[in-house]
């Protein structure tokens, strides 16, 4: 559709963006629709994040989204935030409501979804998280949320979220029956007694993103055995070291791809009050 003086932006700020696909997918989603909006990256860090913000909101934006490494500073600069975001500490998308900033999180919903999309029912079960940023806060409050029985997270002690972590676990153990267990990364007996209880391994940090993909945040492939699903939420490459360590293992795997898809699928509706075509996007973008 063509750019108009009545058409709507919404965007992405993070830091690096030009490799991501959300703007394929909501501007097709756009057009097909018939609505007159229009999808941009920009690359933005933290540490300007907030000036960002400042004239994005003077400019009327509809909404965005963040991503690496914005998650958890915008919930600082939000006016409103969602129950989800109180619970997580982080968020993923902004709606403007007249100059007023609501933050809501669908990083959880998506992740659940692609779980499905790959075939796994965790529910009742226990998995294995490995980092505590904003993606990895919101999946194991969303897991918890769905009935997740038990889950394990793995990070550094030296991580500025600890402490948010600890906070948020307390809240999770109020508003649910799950059980979320913080452990540190070098605690290898712990890592191996958790993984052979779990059904499901995630890997929630950057750890093997483009363009550093010769690292895995497990590199003991032993621990990794047929009867774990492995996910990682990088999907550039679609094929992580882990994921290519725990496929050779024998471990059915998934990356982040369908992640993506699911919760820009939610954004989209919170900007529009549509549903995105998702079939139609799935297809056209995410088929392998």
């Amino acid at each position: 559709m063509p750019i108009t003086g009545h058409t709507r932006l919404t965007a992405l700020l993070g830091s690096p963006v030009t490799h991501s696909i959300s703007p394929l997918m909501h501007n097709e989603s756009f057009r097909l629709l018939g609505l007159d909006y229009v999808y941009l990256c920009f690359d933005v860090k933290e540490d300007t994040l907030e000036e960002a913000v400042r004239g994005l909101r003077q400019t009327g934006i509809r909404g965005f989204n963040l991503t690496m490494p914005n998650k958890n500073k915008i919930v600082q600069l939000a006016d409103r935030l969602s129950l989800s975001v109180q619970l997580i500490g982080a968020a993923n998308t902004i709606v403007n409501d007249n100059g007023i900033l609501t933050a809501y999180n669908t990083d959880g919903y998506g992740f659940m979804q692609s779980v499905k999309d790959a075939g796994h029912e965790i529910t009742g079960k226990t998995m294995t998280l490995m980092g505590i940023g904003g993606a990895a806060a919101a999946i194991c409050a969303q897991a918890a949320l769905d009935g997740v029985k038990k889950i394990h997270i793995f990070a550094r002690p030296t991580s500025r979220f600890w402490n948010r972590t600890e906070e948020m676990i307390k809240k999770i153990h109020q508003k649910t029956a799950c059980t979320v267990i913080l452990h540190e990364n070098g605690d290898l007996p712990a890592l191996k007694k958790a993984l052979e209880e779990s059904a499901l391994l995630v890997n929630a940090t950057s750890v093997g993103m483009a363009p550093h993909t010769g690292n895995s945040i497990i590199e003991d492939a032993s621990l990794l055995t047929p009867h774990l699903a492995v996910g990682d939420i990088i999907y550039n490459p679609r094929e992580t070291k882990l994921l290519s360590m725990a496929r050779e293992r024998g471990c059915p795997t998934f990356n982040g791809m369908y992640m993506l898809l699911y919760q820009g699928a939610e954004a989209f509706k919170l900007w529009t009050g549509r549903e995105m075509p998702v079939d139609v996007i799935k297809e056209k973008y995410f088929s392998e």
